[in-house]
């Protein structure tokens, strides 16, 4: 894991996303984990509107998963909130 100030340890960050065409993330981890996020409920909240005209687009920058206009998911969100696949 990744160490804050030399003593907090932070969740891993995201190496590698594939966004599928039912809106979920197939995430590769810096840690070597592979999980899936779905990101289909985020569709009804309004700071994500425009999510599902950009999804396919979805590109890793910082550790986390991102889209034009400035849309992004917290790398703790898409860690703690996916399900660990194979």
């Amino acid at each position: 894991m990744d160490i804050i100030h030399g003593k907090e340890e932070m969740l891993p960050r995201v190496a590698f996303a594939e966004a599928l065409s039912d809106y979920s993330l197939v995430l590769t981890f810096k840690n070597g984990e592979r999980k899936k996020y779905n990101a289909k409920p985020l569709l009804d909240i309004p700071m994500y509107k425009n999510l599902a005209k950009v999804f396919s687009s979805a590109k890793v920058e910082y550790g986390t998963v991102v889209w034009p206009g400035d849309i992004d998911i917290s790398p703790d969100t898409l860690y703690l909130n996916s399900e660990k696949i194979s």
